[in-house]
């Protein structure tokens, strides 16, 4: 039985250390971990005191199955859904208008705003209504997703912890003690939790967004969203850029692309554009940074068919249609072809949206432009067809550049999935890993998603990470290993002072909770805090106390807490940032705890 219960404290030990230093990646280790746990009690079978079958693979492999974690991944693919329809684009720029002009304004504003509502609905719903709209606004005001988004976890759980309502694991210490014979009120942890809250969120506004690193939103290379690519757009008689007027001498009605010349019947203008109104026929000749060109391709607005094939309404683009880029290649078949006669889009089945290259372009249609080595594509057309250039050796596809042209006509449908998701969740309508599934199943009935982009959005490190975590938490707790260092505290803390006993309680607690679950250490924790407070014959409040704030203290690792495991991949974080950004956290709720609760208390 030792010899299980060091082994796994071993496992657990290079595990963390192996995620700490960053060496290999995440997903290896989580595999080596498992692997070596399994092969434990595979060839070395250990039955649990007083249970009648050996702790087995059911149990370890349990947790990649659990319901925490199938939340988390649904709600991921639910958040892809609001991005693929825009549907919190709107949303942002109002608040993005309302906060004025500084970087940070709108960002402390949500953060605030969090703060405050995770007292009075559980703080993962709120994340999960703020993730997208916080990815929308650093990108637009050009700051990292890295550097906010561990704000937006940490915040919640600060202001979760001033209520009885504000996590479950408050929920879950008050269901244990009651059991125990002790009440807990709605506001009974106020007093105490809201000064914690305050000095906690000093940090978590003022420090932490200065010492996160910031991390790229990707991998490997990526497109440059800024960059301008001229275009071209015919004209049907149901286009709705039929009809626009010029004025002061631009077409405002354009959107972000900017008309460089406009060519009717053969015959050209150049800006400034006085007393013009568009016509059917009319050939646009614009430029536009790649988002532009995707949101007019969103609304039916671009095309490179000739009028006589676009006489009928033509809507907007499947969600299967994508847009990337692509270099012409030194030495290939289309250099110095026009694109008109190249075959190109024939050939390959995409078509040519615009064209970038580094030396400057003449006005002139994007027919009749020459092809160069170098220069850079914006083509579109469906996934399959884009994936079949990858062996090209003509075009040379930027692999990372691929991206599903919004389905923005389906924002209304997207926004109504995700309030029926939070108002399920936060209504206890439905559990959340029910509303988050059935609202992922909806975002693929309705055409919000294609099966492609559901998948691009599982989280394969989240998925090897948690279901790693639970069996090594599984098999501390199955072996006694989280009761022992329970009971070993105890014993260590038993001839202290009172308030330094309490103290130390909370330091385990919050050490535990990183480890395990911030549930498992509530139900772990709570009836030891009943007993220690009876044999100090002092009322179990203060014990009682410092489990909630204790156990809600899973700052230092994304598996500490279910928010936490929310921003990781939108934060693109690693293992590591959350052990940086969160021990400072965890000591400071100490330290503050430490000296408040003694007082508060009486002791």
């Amino acid at each position: 039985m030792d010899f299980h219960l060091y082994a796994t404290f071993a496992i657990i030990a290079v595990t963390i250390v192996a995620f700490a230093i960053e060496r290999w990646p995440l997903e290896g280790v989580s595999l080596g971990a498992l692997t070596v746990l399994i092969l434990l009690f595979g060839l070395f079978p250990y039955t649990p005191t007083g249970a009648e079958e050996a702790l087995g693979m059911d149990d370890l492999l349990a947790g990649f199955a659990d319901p925490a974690l199938a939340t988390v991944l649904a709600l991921l693919i639910v958040g892809q859904g609001l991005f693929a329809t825009d549907a919190v684009d709107t949303l942002a720029r109002v608040i993005g208008k309302f906060s004025g002009s500084g970087a940070w304004r709108p960002i402390i504003m949500i953060l605030v705003a969090s703060g405050v509502l995770s007292a009075f609905l559980n703080n993962t719903p709120v994340v999960v209504i703020f993730i997208p709209i916080m990815v929308v606004i650093a990108a637009q005001r050009a700051i990292k997703a890295s550097r906010v988004f561990i704000p937006l976890s940490y915040i919640t759980i600060l202001g979760g912890m001033t209520t009885l309502m504000g996590s479950s694991t408050n929920l879950i210490v008050a269901g244990v003690a009651r059991d125990y014979g002790f009440d807990l009120g709605f506001f009974d942890i106020t007093a105490l939790g809201v000064p914690l809250a305050l000095i906690g969120g000093v940090y978590v506004l003022g420090l932490l967004p200065r010492i996160l690193p910031e991390h790229d939103s990707s991998a490997g290379p990526k497109a440059k969203s800024g960059a301008q690519f001229i275009g071209e757009i015919t004209l049907g008689s149901h286009h709705p850029f039929v009809g626009l007027q010029s004025k002061g001498g631009m077409f405002p009605g354009l959107g972000d692309l900017t008309l460089r010349m406009l060519e009717r019947r053969e015959e050209p203008f150049l800006p400034p554009f006085d007393e013009l109104e568009l016509e059917p026929g009319d050939t646009l000749v614009v430029t536009g940074t790649r988002r532009a060109f995707s949101r007019a391709l969103a609304h039916g607005r671009t095309s490179n068919e000739p009028v006589e094939e676009t006489e009928e309404v033509e809507g907007p683009p499947g969600p299967d249609y994508h847009l990337a880029e692509a270099v012409i290649a030194p030495g290939s078949r289309y250099s110095g072809r026009t694109i008109q006669l190249s075959g190109l889009s024939v050939r390959l089945g995409v078509s040519v949206l615009g064209l970038q290259r580094k030396s400057r372009m003449a006005r002139t249609a994007l027919s009749e432009i020459r092809l160069e080595p170098g220069d850079t594509l914006l083509i579109g057309g469906p996934i399959e067809n884009i994936r079949a250039l990858r062996g090209n050796h003509d075009l040379l596809l930027l692999e990372h550049s691929a991206e599903a042209v919004p389905q923005s006509r389906k924002a209304p449908i997207a926004g109504l999935i995700f309030l029926a998701i939070v108002i399920c969740a936060a209504f206890s309508i439905l559990p959340i890993v029910t509303a988050a599934i059935a609202g992922v199943a909806a975002m693929l009935a309705t055409g919000c998603l294609t099966l492609y982009q559901a998948g691009r959005a599982f989280d394969r490190q989240i998925y090897l990470l948690v279901g790693v975590s639970i069996a090594l938490a599984t098999a501390m707790e199955r072996t006694g290993g989280a009761e022992l260092i329970a009971h070993g505290a105890v014993s260590l803390l038993s001839d202290a002072p009172l308030a330094v006993t309490l103290s130390g309680f909370f330091l385990v607690i919050a050490l535990m909770t990183n480890i395990l679950s911030n549930n498992a250490t509530a139900v772990l924790f709570t009836p030891i805090a009943i007993g220690l407070a009876q044999g100090f014959n002092v009322p179990p409040e203060a014990f009682v106390a410092a489990v909630i704030f204790g156990a809600n203290a899973s700052f230092a690792t994304p598996v500490g807490y279910q928010t936490n495991l929310l921003v990781m991949g939108p934060g693109h974080y690693r293992f590591s940032d959350f052990i940086k950004a969160g021990t400072p956290l965890v000591l400071l709720m100490w330290i503050a705890f430490s000296i408040m609760a003694p007082l508060y208390y009486g002791l």
